[in-house]
């Protein structure tokens, strides 16, 4: 499958995650972003020892808190190897937009 080189707001690129296709955060953001409403994301380091990483994300819009947390070691990886942490933060608000809705056809674990 050929990716076009630029993506757009409102460009629906799913990815194939074993077998399940997933919007990415990414997409999912501009998703919450479309419908225009005012909401605060947070992230927070949890834990960072031993090359394990433990974050939280918290999302609030419309009077309501979602919330995700993920877990990542580092050098475990291609991606974990160079960008552990960034990975972990990316999932983590991925579960917490999932948790809100915003999750596509599958709510990734």
């Amino acid at each position: 499958m050929l990716l076009p080189t630029t993506l757009k707001k409102g460009d629906n690129m799913p990815v194939n995650i074993h077998g399940k296709q997933y919007k990415t955060v990414a997409e999912r953001i501009n998703e919450l972003n479309e419908k225009e409403v005012k909401y605060s994301l947070v992230t927070e380091i949890i834990s960072w020892e031993n090359e394990l990483i433990v974050m939280k994300a918290t999302l609030k819009f419309d009077g309501q808190k979602f919330t995700g947390h993920s877990y990542e070691k580092e050098n475990t990886t291609n991606i974990n190897r160079t960008s552990a942490l960034e990975n972990c933060e990316t999932s983590c608000i991925g579960r917490a937009l999932a948790s809100a809705g915003y999750f596509g056809s599958e709510f990734c674990s």
